[in-house]
């Protein structure tokens, strides 16, 4: 396949002459604070040796992954996140914007470059100590020690603090024996563990002296050149349902003695005398806080699951702006697909995601460089940061994979090809949902910190707080209690579709009846949750498992209001122009298929009448969708992705070519 570096080459649209799409402008939003790296790697994915070979089998794809991350080495990505001491750029945001590219490449090389620098090297920054550091982190980042990040067990996916690998000190040897004392205490699914992997650290609970002191983390030395080193086995994972680029594979330890230093104990510590140490002193705070230094593999997946959210929407739009199917009713001519209202209705909502999506993961991206960067590094930042990326993962990955699904379905058998790169991308993200913190888990996780969050509020300031509580959660959003109030009765509806949806189609109404859902959610659970502190343990948690769907439905609601409002915010710091009127549009469907989605919510509550909301429906199909199909092209080139990031033949130039060719073909024979 012959690929082009250059800019797309849009098939010709008609938009009107007096409202234009800057494409150089959208791509400098796109792009954002980090353009630059993002630039840079984007650059770097046209390197055809960096491109996923469709089909290979599995141990060639395995080895040529491998290869690659030397690339990635000779290229500088990979010093990004690591300290100056030790020759990195100290960099974390950049460093993220530029792994979250490299799934345009091959999402098994990003996935397996953020195991060996995100996780495994990531591990040893936070968690290590400066002489840690000097030790290992220049292996790690040159690729002499390709390693593994063993958290996960077959038995214990999302719930670290009960995994059953110990780490007991030993005071006569003073080492650590490290042991897996059954099947499903076996580290699993863990990237490079079957081959690639000479080292990993390994979470275990931390015994000394017959105390469990909760989950801790070491360093352990895997395979020497003639494989495991004593005490130390594991299994192959085998083929998988995508990313078999990557060797998953189970580890288990007997009895592995692991010197007293190898206690990455940042954290927590064990002296020679074995006495343990820590300067948190809280067991369950010491856990949060060494996972929460982790927060940046769900912050990188949020990322790369923009991008290809980003290559899906431009594969398939760009398929539907020329491939003609049926003839146009009084025509013999055949007319393009994405002038069917049902394409468009497939399609675009699914570009004003992607876009929002984008612009959230810009400002998560901008607090997790803050917080990582030390500008901003206090405990209330860092718990804003895991709650902002526990919202904002599930919503990225599941709206990815959506998005994946419809282009996929909307090119119909073309979509289906390998070539066409949609059907194996889905492949390869469909485990996003789970892996970085189960989507649902995550959701919940969220859920309880607005629980948390709402119950301070109320007992700092009673009814009179909600205001500031939500502000607090979604940004500069503002909530008018009155103003609810007369949304919510003021539902008498009126004969015209245009003055209904008058009263809903500004900003101030669609944040309001976004953030009215969120607010009375979670409002509804709290009353409903209220007994729990009076009842006994196991009362309690039978009361928290019959929420769990509304604490997850809350949470959900939530991240749709995050992403929303940061879409708006990008918009309001725009000049006037046409790009910024388009965007609009575009933010205006986006909110607009939220509240329809949810109609049947605000229908039971009251926010909205039965005809306003058929006059939402009658707005996205009647006004917006038409408004926005001239633009198409610009807003699909505005995410800046060249023929060679894409490679997709039917979405580059000659699809159109072909089209055009069968279309002069049928002509001359009517003539």
């Amino acid at each position: 396949m012959s690929v082009q570096t250059e800019p797309h080459k849009s098939a010709p649209h008609h938009a009107s002459d007096d409202l234009a799409v800057d494409v150089a402008e959208l791509g400098a939003m796109v792009l954002g604070r980090w353009a630059e790296i993002r630039t840079r790697a984007r650059t770097l994915c046209e390197d055809p040796a960096l491109w996923k070979i469709e089909g290979q089998p599995m141990a060639e794809h395995r080895e040529r992954v491998l290869g690659q991350l030397s690339l990635l080495v000779d290229a500088g990505g990979a010093l990004l996140s690591f300290p100056e001491s030790v020759g990195g750029k100290a960099n974390p945001g950049g460093n993220i914007a530029n792994f979250e590219q490299l799934v345009l490449a091959d999402p098994s090389l990003q996935i397996k470059s953020g195991v060996q620098w995100g996780l495994f090297g990531a591990a040893v920054t936070h968690l290590g100590t400066e002489k840690q550091h000097a030790a290992w982190l220049p292996g790690i980042m040159s690729l002499e020690t390709p390693g593994c990040f063993a958290m996960t067990e077959t038995g214990h996916g999302s719930d670290v603090a009960s995994i059953a690998t110990t780490a007991t000190y030993d005071q006569e040897s003073g080492d650590f024996i490290l042991h897996t004392p059954h099947r499903g205490a076996w580290k699993d699914y863990i990237g490079n563990a079957a081959l690639h992997g000479k080292a990993a650290v390994v979470f275990a609970q931390l015994i000394v002296a017959g105390e469990n002191h909760g989950v801790h983390a070491f360093y352990v030395e895997l395979r020497n050149d003639s494989g495991f080193l004593p005490g130390i086995g594991g299994d192959d994972d085998g083929p998988k349902g995508g990313l078999n680029g990557i060797d998953n594979g189970r580890l288990h330890f007997t009895n592995v003695h692991v010197p007293r230093e190898n206690l990455l104990d940042r954290y927590g510590s064990v002296n020679e005398k074995g006495v343990y140490s820590s300067p948190i002193e809280s067991r369950g705070r010491r856990f949060f806080t060494m996972l929460g230094t982790l927060v940046q593999g769900r912050v990188s997946l949020v990322g790369a699951s923009v991008v290809a959210s980003q290559l899906a929407s431009t594969i398939a739009i760009r398929y539907g702006l020329v491939r003609r199917q049926f003839p146009i009713h009084g025509s013999s001519e055949e007319q393009v697909l994405m002038d069917y209202q049902t394409h468009q209705r497939r399609l675009v909502p699914h570009l004003a995601n992607t876009y929002a999506m984008g612009f959230a993961q810009d400002e998560l991206l901008e607090l997790f460089h803050d917080v990582f960067g030390g500008t901003k590094d206090t405990e209330e930042e860092r718990q804003d940061l895991e709650t902002l990326a526990a919202a904002l993962k599930p919503y990225a990955t599941w709206s990815a994979l959506d998005n994946l699904q419809a282009g996929r379905e909307a090119c119909g058998g073309q979509g289906f090809l390998a070539e066409n790169r949609l059907a194996s991308l889905r492949a390869d993200l469909d485990v996003y949902a789970t892996f970085e913190g189960d989507n649902t888990i995550l959701l919940q996780l969220v859920a309880k910190r607005l629980l948390g969050d709402y119950a301070k509020a109320f007992k700092e300031g009673g009814l009179g707080s909600m205001a500031s509580y939500v502000a607090d959660h979604v940004g500069e959003a503002a909530i008018n209690r009155s103003g609810l109030r007369r949304l919510a009765q003021n539902v008498s509806d009126f004969g015209s579709t245009a003055r209904s949806i008058g009263y809903v189609r500004d900003t101030a109404s669609q944040r309001q009846l976004l953030t009215d859902r969120v607010e009375t959610m979670v409002a509804s659970l709290a009353d409903a949750l209220r007994p729990a502190s009076k009842m006994e343990k196991r009362e309690a948690g039978a009361l928290m498992n019959k929420h769990q769907s509304a604490l997850t439905d809350a949470a959900w609601a939530h991240s749709e209001l995050v992403v929303w409002e940061a879409f708006t915010r990008a918009i309001d710091g725009m000049e006037d122009s046409g790009t910024k009127q388009v965007l609009r549009w575009l933010r205006d469907l986006h909110g607009f298929v939220l509240i329809e989605k949810h109609r049947d919510w605000y229908l039971m509550n009251g926010r909205l009448s039965v005809h306003r909301a058929e006059a939402i429906t009658d707005y996205i199909t009647d006004r917006l969708l038409p408004r926005l199909r001239p633009h198409l092209a610009d807003l699909v080139s505005g995410l800046g992705l060249s023929d060679a990031n894409v490679r997709a033949p039917i979405a580059l130039e000659e699809e159109n070519e072909r089209q055009e060719v069968a279309r002069a073909y049928e002509n001359r024979s009517k003539a």
